[in-house]
């Protein structure tokens, strides 16, 4: 995949077949549709290509700090890389661009700079300043500049029942195995290790805290999950607490990794840590010892879950 930091540097070398859209979390849906854009592409002898925005839409043009994405945007960047989509390009988005009609757009862009032969777009797609214009209107400005349009029938999504809104609703309830089964691939959380208070070494569960740097990026509900990571090309698994940590009053929500049978300084490194299944809760203990006792417990079924999964994996 080649990938182009906005439309401006994208020069097209034939025609394209082209989709868009935000792509929050690459899931088994939007897979469904790059499958079908690629295809196309090698049936129409023709460079497949996907137009996303960064930042969402909703940040510029609504100032809705609020929004909790799935993917930040060099996640979303690496999971489309792994679909075998030809060409990405990542456009700022900015209000400059949002005053775009759509005749403008579809002009100015898809024909003139991206050589468009034919774009696919889900049922509801709309675009153009307001998005005021839809698929009945992209079919006319196909007919008007020479491309062809193909929607995707919401019968076919619906197929599979999945929407980025309901995979950020089981994050926030802890079901783990329903957002990775909706994603079609792990839930990840990325950042930069930094210093604790160290407060694990002293009970015999070392951990390291992930400081994930994306105040947009979702980070599902307080507990205990089992998570894996990939170290010097070796696949270790964990234990990860996001929380308050009450035992020991912590105030702020906190990431902290516990890895098995794994030993190295990690601080100021990049980890990716791929959620799995959620444990249990988190909860306050009367004391460090009986905290201890629990992580002793959660590691014992860790252990026991890393097995079943190898065991099926054969």
């Amino acid at each position: 995949m080649t990938l182009f930091q906005g439309i401006d540097y994208y020069t097209a070398k034939g025609k394209t077949v082209l989709t868009i859209g935000t792509f929050d979390g690459v899931h088994k849906g939007h897979q469904q549709i790059i499958h079908h854009l690629i295809e196309t592409a090698k049936q129409e002898n023709c460079s497949s290509l996907i137009l996303t925005f960064f930042p969402h839409p909703r940040l510029v043009l609504q100032g809705d700090t609020s929004i909790q994405l799935l993917n930040t945007i060099e996640e979303r960047k690496a999971l489309l890389d792994k679909t075998g989509v030809d060409n990405l390009i990542v456009h700022p988005f900015d209000e400059a661009f949002s005053s775009l009609t759509a005749e403008e757009f579809i002009e100015s862009v898809l024909v003139k700079k991206l050589q468009v032969h034919q774009i696919i777009v889900g049922h509801d797609h709309r675009f153009g300043k307001n998005r005021t214009a839809d698929f009945h209107d992209l079919v006319a400005y196909g007919k008007k500049y020479g491309f062809q349009v193909t929607q995707i029938a919401a019968e076919m999504l619906n197929e599979v029942n999945i929407s980025s809104t309901k995979i950020r609703t089981a994050l926030l309830q802890g079901n783990i195995k329903l957002a990775n089964g909706y994603l079609g691939h792990p839930y990840q959380l990325n950042g930069k290790v930094q210093k604790g208070n160290q407060l694990g070494r002293t009970i015999g569960f070392p951990t390291a805290n992930l400081s994930v740097s994306e105040s947009y990026k979702l980070i599902p509900k307080n507990g205990v999950y089992l998570v894996q990571s990939e170290m010097n090309q070796k696949r270790v698994f964990g234990l990860m607490n996001i929380g308050i940590r009450p035992t020991v009053d912590g105030k702020t929500q906190t990431i902290e990794v516990f890895f098995l049978d794994f030993e190295g300084d990690l601080y100021n490194h990049h980890v990716q840590v791929e959620l799995l299944d959620f444990i249990r809760a988190e909860q306050k203990f009367e004391s460090l010892d009986a905290l201890k006792i629990q992580l002793e417990k959660d590691k014992e079924w860790a252990i026991q879950a890393i097995a079943s999964r190898q065991e099926l994996a054969k």
